[in-house]
């Protein structure tokens, strides 16, 4: 979905939300002799568009409101090639850990270095890049040299973080083997399902729950941002169809890609972490155990055509 598919007026309706945080945030920074940039968070499912609202959301700060914007994707802080192997050959037995995408996966001293880089003024940002057509499709980290620069002395107003993941936050392992044992019981009839914890083994969800908690506490925790827009949808199915729209672009552009049915395994992949942690984001990032009440959280619903249905803010 190209970005121009995204009508302007869905974009001026969250920035209505999200720059009245900014304008507070950057006046409070302004008597600061180290300014921390506005982290403006963006989550969504698979297929919603993410890079799409976070390309539009970059232009719209920087040519409507003059904030120097940059935008770091989730998927651009993969460990590198030889380090996601790792993860798969020490982890065999662990479905979720096979391919890149789960938290685990990620580089967590990247991340911490790109952002605390973020408040040195006195040296260069680089922001980081993954390729994911290198080593056959599995990816590798781009050369250093290719990444994008801030250059020393310049001033980043807003940064743009997106991922499939921002915004979910680890669980109790009583809570997690309490849902766990709860979906044994439960038949998948769907050839879209949405309940497939069953599929695998309570010490790989635990697992992936404790890299996640790790995420959390270092550089994706509800501290680590200002203002989260989650793009969701009516229907948790819509995730199929939507990924299965775009892998039909890409064989119309490209004459490659994934058939229907890889692509169903592959979204299958990344429904355990929605079944855990859909409902827990929907309640709210900055909830009163957080210690964030002050910060604000934008739910932006769209429907099997990713079309906005509802757009409303997250009261605490």
């Amino acid at each position: 979905m190209p970005a121009s598919k995204i009508p302007e007026a869905d974009i001026e309706r969250v920035l209505s939300h999200v720059q009245p945080f900014i304008a507070q945030h950057l006046n409070t920074q302004s008597s600061k002799s180290t300014k921390r940039p506005f982290i403006l968070g963006l989550t969504g499912l698979q297929g919603s568009g993410k890079s799409t609202w976070t390309d539009a959301l970059v232009t719209a700060l920087q040519q409507g409101f003059n904030y120097n914007t940059i935008n770091l994707s989730l998927d651009d802080l993969y460990l590198d090639h030889d380090e996601i192997v790792n993860v798969r050959t020490n982890n065999p037995s662990n479905q979720l850990l096979q391919a890149r995408g789960q938290p685990g996966t990620h580089d967590i001293d990247l991340s911490l270095a790109f952002f605390q880089s973020l408040m040195d003024p006195s040296r260069d940002t680089l922001i980081p890049s993954f390729d994911k057509s290198l080593f056959n499709g599995e990816g590798g980290r781009a050369p250093r040299e290719s990444w994008r620069r801030v250059p020393a002395g310049t001033s980043v107003d807003v940064v743009v973080f997106e991922g499939w993941c921002i915004g979910f936050q680890p669980l109790s392992d009583d809570v997690i083997k309490d849902t766990w044992n709860k979906t044994l019981q439960t038949q998948a009839t769907s050839k879209y399902p949405t309940r497939t914890l069953k599929d695998h083994a309570i010490e790989d969800l635990l697992e992936v729950n404790n890299n996640l908690r790790r995420y959390c506490e270092i550089f994706m925790g509800p501290r680590h941002f200002d203002y989260l827009v989650h793009l969701d949808t009516d229907d948790l199915v819509n995730v199929y169809e939507w990924r299965i729209q775009q892998e039909h672009a890409l064989w119309q552009m490209k004459n490659q890609g994934m058939t229907d049915d890889e692509v169903v395994k592959f979204v299958k992949g990344y429904m355990p972490a929605y079944e855990l942690y859909l409902d827990q984001l929907r309640g709210s990032l900055f909830g009163s155990r957080s210690g964030c009440e002050e910060k604000g959280q934008l739910s932006v619903i769209m429907d099997k055509k990713r079309k906005v249905v509802k757009m409303a803010g997250i009261s605490l």
